[in-house]
């Protein structure tokens, strides 16, 4: 409860000219002690224009038992400094302002239990408790810090060291998305996908759904499951939480790409440009698309728009060399290749690609150097063993070929490829129970994957061979289960059916895959719209891509978009090598490119010294043909 009542000004330490009041304040447990007296005064602050006014509080303690000293003015004045009136500088006597003193004694009365020396002890533990949280919380540096050191650890597969710390940055910073989507991958990476989920969950939550980034992942993990439509949701709202995220734009578009849904991605991956800029991945997929469609020229200025919005990607310098594979223009091809090591030197899918391109035209050597310079660079990669493993054992031997996919399941036992080739290799070599137990190796892995269904398809077409015909149905069947989309698959159960002599059956097969694929349904006219997006002089771009002319086989136009490749020298990117591809001239000088060079000065290694470092005892083994223990 408060009074406001009158005083005299002789017991305040102010001036004459200076009006008080006196405030009791009353608590319910302090009912039986004498009221302390606070003294409220006006004073005109020294130094200041005496226009201002001010507020002083003198707390009266001489009835109390708090403190039996003396009232002191240096002690006991607290000056509050507020400002409540403008006067005309004349003396103003006991002139008052009753209206905005009320004001102001009201806002002063709603805090004085400060002032209650009981209340002062606790008051002070409880600041005490707030300074112990903060300094408990750890600075704001250390959450970069522990984010690092999760991802070190779970490179290292120490998944629960890095589980731990993740959890406890969540907990001293809820606000933060990152450790949410970190924890998220590494769950993720250990199939536990319902833990996974229900992270992105509280991520979402915590972060008031404001984080694109936890939404985008979260929308990946559902498409992963199969819920396209709870994915489609997702890659929504990280739209919504961030328009410019691309990476929630061209992940919806690859949705829509596998769903058959190509002109819903194609307007996905359109809002990703004009909200997010150029971005190589978004012209990389639509590049694909259009190279997917037959419209070879339009999908080459793409890729020239991928390589010119970041001259250092890589996977778009790749993908292009794809293209031009499939179009048999091998020499240009190798100039992409070589832009793409240039731009990456230690990626391992340039590495890997271009020496697998060297020796499916026949550079067998050229291919095995490219191959063991990929594995220098990348000694931890399984990939490149397992392609020079099958490399050795076309062109040199099956034992060198076994040692090197053994090699290879040692450095990453969980890859699946690897022991798929390992046993086609030694069902080739006539081992069918080591191949036998190499496949069940790698559906024990995963049996839901793209490469488990490869798997049943391989180890259906031995059973085949082997007489076992019911058992290659089931593989057969169990492949598809996985993958019904597989062409090979399909045609291989029918050849099965047709050689037993029923061909009703074979039909049936043949026409129930015609029935279950899906149709994608392309739209040319969406070019010219598309790139008048890209770029406004519309005419000058035609004229590039000669639009409405085949000219797949014409080397000319592909002289003049070479030409014009992002991060290409002058004189050097219109040059492509002659009709004779494959031979020494074309691989070594005809491409302008000095391989040799360019290991000793950018990647300091020496060519004559590049070798696959396999222990000696090992591949002594098995070189003695011991591959059991697989």
């Amino acid at each position: 409860m408060h009074f406001l009542v009158p005083t005299s000004s002789s017991s305040s330490p102010s001036p004459a000219n200076t009006s008080s009041f006196s405030l009791l304040f009353l608590a319910p447990e302090n009912l039986s002690k004498p009221p302390a007296k606070i003294h409220i005064g006006i004073h005109g602050i020294s130094g200041h224009s005496s226009k201002t006014t001010s507020l002083c509080a003198v707390v009266d303690r001489s009835s109390s038992n708090v403190s039996s000293r003396k009232e002191s003015p240096d002690e006991e004045v607290l000056v509050v400094r507020r400002p409540l009136l403008e006067n005309s500088g004349e003396d103003e006597g006991d002139k008052t302002y009753p209206a905005k003193i009320d004001a102001g004694l009201s806002k002063i009365a709603k805090k004085m239990p400060i002032f209650e020396p009981e209340r002062s002890e606790s008051s002070s533990s409880s600041s005490a408790a707030a300074v112990a949280r903060a300094q408990e919380k750890p600075l704001a540096v250390n959450l970069d810090l522990s984010l690092y050191r999760a991802k070190f650890l779970a490179r290292s597969f120490r998944y629960k060291d890095a589980e731990k710390i993740l959890e406890k940055c969540i907990a001293y910073w809820p606000e933060d998305g990152r450790p949410y989507v970190a924890l998220g991958k590494i769950l993720t990476k250990q199939t536990k996908l319902s833990e996974a989920r229900t992270v992105y969950e509280k991520g979402c939550q915590a972060t008031q759904g404001e984080n694109a980034y936890i939404w985008q992942c979260w929308a990946v993990l559902e498409n992963r499951l199969g819920n396209v439509r709870r994915a489609r949701e997702l890659f929504d709202a990280a739209t919504v939480a961030d328009k410019k995220h691309v990476a929630a734009w061209h992940g919806w578009a690859n949705l829509e790409i596998k769903q058959g849904n190509i002109s819903k991605a194609r307007n996905l991956l359109a809002k990703g440009l004009k909200f997010c800029g150029r971005n190589e991945y978004i012209y990389q997929t639509l590049a694909l698309l259009e190279a997917k469609a037959g419209r070879y020229e339009q999908a080459r200025y793409l890729f020239k728009q991928a390589t010119i919005s970041n001259s250092k990607s890589c996977a778009s310098w790749l993908a292009w060399a794809q293209l031009e594979i499939q179009q048999e223009r091998f020499p240009a091809a190798r100039k992409l290749f070589e832009k793409a090591v240039q731009a990456s030197p230690k990626n391992r899918f340039a590495w890997h690609v271009w020496g697998v391109f060297e020796a499916g035209i026949g550079n067998v050597e050229r291919g095995r150097k490219l191959l063991k310079i990929g594995h220098v660079l990348n000694p931890r990669d399984p990939v490149l063993l397992q392609s020079l493993g099958l490399l050795e054992y076309k062109h040199s031997s099956a034992n060198l070929a076994r040692a090197l996919l053994r090699r290879a399941a040692e450095l990453d036992p969980r890859h699946q490829p690897v022991w798929i080739a390992w046993g086609w290799m030694e069902w080739k070599e006539g081992n069918t129970t080591t191949a036998r137990e190499l496949y069940q190796r790698a559906l024990s892995i995963d049996a839901s994957t793209e490469s488990a269904a490869r798997c049943l398809q391989a180890w259906g077409v031995l059973e085949q061979r082997a007489g076992n015909l019911s058992a290659a149905r089931r593989l057969f069947r169990s492949s598809l289960n996985i993958n019904s989309q597989s062409y090979v698959t399909w045609m291989t159960w029918a050849q099965l059916e047709e050689d037993q002599g029923d061909s009703d059956r074979a039909e049936e097969i043949r026409n129930l895959y015609f029935q279950q694929r899906t149709e994608v349904v392309d739209d040319a006219t969406w070019v010219t719209g598309f790139l008048d997006i890209i770029d406004p002089a519309l005419d000058t771009v035609k004229r590039l891509l000669n639009f409405g002319q085949n000219s797949d086989n014409n080397n000319s136009q592909l002289n003049d978009t070479l030409k014009y490749m992002g991060g290409a020298k002058d004189g050097q990117s219109s040059q492509v090598a002659g009709s004779s591809v494959g031979g020494r001239e074309d691989t070594e000088t005809g491409s302008g490119f000095n391989l040799d060079a360019f290991l000793r000065e950018k990647l300091s290694l020496d060519p004559s010294k590049i070798e696959v470092n396999l222990d000696s005892q090992r591949l002594g083994r098995f070189i003695r043909g011991k591959t059991s223990g697989a």
